[in-house]
């Protein structure tokens, strides 16, 4: 290719031997209205979005617009459809989740807040991670979300009632964002603040403590709405404390304001990669769910480690009598609602 491209003597590229504009001529410069009749083809099955004028979009097949061209008397074949798609700006796309659902107040600050703590902790050299809950599995003969080559057609119940399962896996994830690794924790029970605060306790023991020896606090990065965590639960900021006495260390959480999921690291970094690895995969036991969910490995050095948890939670529990009032978790002067410390207590 080089040397066709180069201006030398010696090439071919100096000695045409057809000349120019000649073999077979394609059909839209054959056939007179061929762009015309397209577009009126299209005209009845078109619409448009309400937000921009500019996208359209069509439900036709291409074969569908063959046939719709032939009663106007046009032959073609898909594939001169697929060129008239692509003159006139069609592409097959995929709607995108890119909208946010509503607009909350300080939306905009918490980010550029999130943006500044992550900076503190970094120059600190302290801990930075992101948490949170993957969708739960079933364990059983139930249908999967997603598709996998097989040598014979796969059948599962036509329903997916819990109690037609053998059993349930809350998969709690945390995402190490210095060093690109995940840790799932795959529970038997309930999502709960007591398990979700077990969950951290195991990651810093078996893992944290020898991965940042020099660290003092941590940052936790995690959603606002749903979950064990939710900014509004005071069981969960009880169970935090609890938990930073226990592991004497400082736990600081940053919540990512309501609507804004998407952009918390442990979805698109973590919980993509694990969901690929599981799509389509009946789970008779959760030793496989444990083997599927260890298998991502990325170009970028994303690995994966998972525990299994199997203990019995509670829901419902209710903060003691009092601790409101001797509430010991420190609040932040700027958006106290998505920020706040547990700090060990001093006996």
């Amino acid at each position: 290719m080089k040397e066709l491209k180069s201006e030398s003597d010696n090439t071919f590229n100096q000695h045409i031997i057809r000349r120019k504009g000649g073999g077979r001529k394609t059909s839209e410069s054959l056939i007179s209205g061929l762009d015309e009749t397209f577009l009126e083809v299209l005209k009845i099955h078109t619409a448009g979005s309400p937000m921009d004028e500019k996208i359209k979009w069509t439900n036709l097949t291409q074969q569908e617009i063959v046939e719709g061209l032939k009663v106007h008397g046009i032959t073609v074949s898909v594939t001169v459809v697929e060129k008239l798609f692509k003159k006139h700006g069609y592409v097959k796309r995929q709607a995108q989740k890119n909208q946010t659902t509503g607009i909350t107040k300080n939306r905009n600050e918490q980010f550029k807040n999130l943006a500044k703590i992550t900076e503190e902790y970094e120059l600190q050299g302290n801990i930075i991670i992101s948490m949170d809950t993957k969708k739960k599995e079933f364990i059983g003969n139930l249908y999967p979300s997603g598709t996998l080559y097989a040598t014979e057609t796969v059948t599962t119940f036509d329903h997916d009632f819990f109690s037609l399962a053998d059993g349930k896996i809350v998969p709690y994830g945390i995402y190490d964002v210095q060093n690109n690794r995940g840790y799932l924790t795959l529970g038997t029970s309930k999502n709960t603040s007591e398990f979700a605060c077990e969950a951290i306790k195991l990651w810093w023991i078996n893992y944290g403590m020898s991965l940042y020896p020099q660290a003092h606090s941590i940052l936790i990065k995690c959603d606002d709405e749903g979950g064990s965590n939710n900014s509004n639960y005071y069981i969960f900021k009880s169970d935090l404390q609890k938990l930073v006495n226990e592991l004497n260390m400082e736990i600081n959480i940053a919540h990512y304001p309501p609507y804004t999921s998407k952009y918390n690291p442990i979805e698109h970094r973590l919980f993509f990669q694990v969901a690929r690895a599981c799509q389509g995969v009946i789970f008779p036991s959760i030793e496989l769910v444990k083997e599927l969910m260890e298998k991502p490995h990325t170009k970028t050095g994303l690995s994966v480690v998972v525990n299994v948890l199997d203990k019995v939670y509670k829901t419902g529990r209710k903060v003691v009598e009092g601790f409101k009032e001797t509430l010991k978790i420190i609040f932040d002067e700027y958006l106290p609602k998505w920020n706040y410390r547990g700090v060990p207590k001093i006996e």
